[in-house]
């Protein structure tokens, strides 16, 4: 298994300055033992468009935690038919889903903090970290500009929640307005609820479409309020 020191970590970004010499460099040196976790939001229809183009071959996780839309299976449908890609699904592990809802109830998220986060943490952070267990390195489509607990993204990370892996955040300068006109110029496939107002990819009791003002990740367990965390789990290290 291969792992950076944070000094080799500064010395290569140093060198990177686009999501394409990002990606070049770690699917170069590191595939297979890298992959891309996809939500198959905006961010990951044009970092998987990069990949193919790069490496037609390269590794994608998804993860399933069973509250999916309907919309988010046939976008990996839509990705797979355009650019012959593969997604290895992640699953939740069944015993402790069903400990879960049998304790605090199929809609325990609706409660309180605490159960949502621990909703979470048996359908996505900890099929993920199994995912992440036997690698070098993922990607993913963090944006610095998406929140305030990203805002201390780099474009390669060491990843202290996983094993210390690199986390590679090929985007991370990019403005929302950047991943749309690359959208657009290359005409990439995006999932539907986009058009309908979200702007983020989440399970669909938990995920809304936001208003006119709102932030890139309102749309994520609105019932909350505005004050707490928009984070599940997966990218906590930027902040408290």
């Amino acid at each position: 298994m291969r792992r950076f020191t944070q000094a080799e970590v500064d010395e290569v970004a140093a060198g990177l300055h686009t999501p394409q010499e990002t990606l070049e460099w770690a699917l170069g040196e590191l595939h297979p033992r890298i992959a891309k976790a996809s939500s198959l939001g905006a961010e990951d229809s044009v970092i998987i468009h990069m990949m193919a183009a790069i490496r037609p071959d390269a590794r994608l996780i998804t993860l399933d935690t069973g509250r999916l839309n309907e919309e988010t299976y046939a976008m990996m449908e839509t990705m797979r038919e355009r650019y012959g890609v593969r997604f290895e699904v992640a699953y939740p592990d069944s015993r402790e889903v069903s400990d879960m809802v049998n304790e605090r109830g199929v809609n325990l998220f609706y409660e309180s903090v605490e159960n949502r986060v621990m909703c979470c943490g048996v359908r996505k952070v900890s099929p993920l970290r199994r995912a992440l267990a036997g690698l070098d390195a993922w990607i993913t489509g963090v944006r610095a500009g998406q929140t305030e607990n990203r805002r201390g993204a780099a474009r390669l990370e060491i990843d202290g929640r996983n094993g210390g892996i690199l986390k590679v955040n090929p985007l991370v300068s990019w403005t929302w307005d950047d991943v749309w006109s690359f959208i657009k110029k290359n005409d990439i496939p995006y999932h539907p609820l986009l058009d309908r107002g979200y702007m983020s990819i989440g399970c669909e009791p938990c995920t809304r479409a936001v208003s006119e003002g709102e932030g890139h990740r309102d749309g994520r367990w609105w019932w909350e309020g505005s004050s707490g965390s928009k984070e599940c789990g997966l990218h906590m290290e930027h902040g408290a």
